[in-house]
């Protein structure tokens, strides 16, 4: 059995810093995320999760140190290729970030359009994902005439309709009810047993002990804790 020295990292972070003015928001940070690893990171607001998780998919940048994306160091690649290494990426937001004049279908397909894919190939895999996520019979509805967990539904749909190598969740469940967190975290998890590493911020510790796994904690932008969290039954 291999030990943890011996697992495939798929995201590197090595001594990362990121300065907003003068304050911190990231200090010193250094982590290995394993391929088809389940991780979560907590830790109370304003500790620096989201800022992270950005800096991953570089929507920030770092102030300094050095980030790797399987293989990919981020402070070097041209920014032509950017969107090639955000293909890497599924993300759902707290919000959902849904267009609301857009059907269910299309905010779906949108991820695969601008990627070029054919329609015939769009509309198998947006059908097949949203029957995945339990949304299939709400594929003309639009945003507003649909709830908070059906929203974040078709967030998932979305994030997961390219099969991205990662997906990165910025509390996926904060505006849910425990029933349609229980369902987001459920799909979550399959998409993690079919091959993704999913990457989860969050600081609701009860979200953590209904998964259990590894948790690391920051605190004011520092790592403080990196650990095995038990399942809680």
């Amino acid at each position: 059995m291999k030990d943890e020295t011996d697992k495939d990292s798929i995201i590197r972070l090595f001594h990362v810093c990121k300065r907003y003015g003068t304050r911190n928001a990231i200090v010193d940070l250094s982590l290995d995320i394993f391929r088809n690893e389940l991780l979560f990171i907590s830790g109370p607001s304003g500790a620096g999760k989201t800022t992270l998780l950005k800096l991953m998919y570089l929507a920030e940048s770092a102030t300094e140190g050095q980030i790797l994306i399987d293989g990919i160091n981020l402070s070097r690649i041209p920014r032509n290729r950017i969107p090639y290494l955000r293909r890497k990426f599924g993300i759902v937001f707290q919000d959902y970030k849904l267009i609301r004049t857009k059907s269910v279908y299309e905010n779906v397909a949108l991820s695969l359009e601008v990627t070029g894919s054919k329609q015939k190939h769009i509309q198998k895999k947006v059908k097949s994902v949203l029957r995945t996520v339990g949304m299939e019979n709400r594929l003309n509805s639009f945003p507003p005439g649909l709830s908070g967990g059906e929203q974040q539904r078709v967030a998932v749909a979305r994030a997961v309709v390219g099969e991205p190598a990662i997906i990165v969740a910025d509390e996926p469940t904060g505006n849910l009810d425990i029933e349609a967190a229980d369902i987001i975290l459920n799909l979550l998890k399959k998409f993690h047993s079919q091959g993704a590493t999913v990457i989860i911020a969050t600081h609701d510790m009860e979200l953590i002990n209904r998964t259990g796994g590894r948790v690391i904690y920051l605190k004011d932008g520092r790592l403080v804790k990196d650990a095995h969290h038990p399942l809680m039954e």
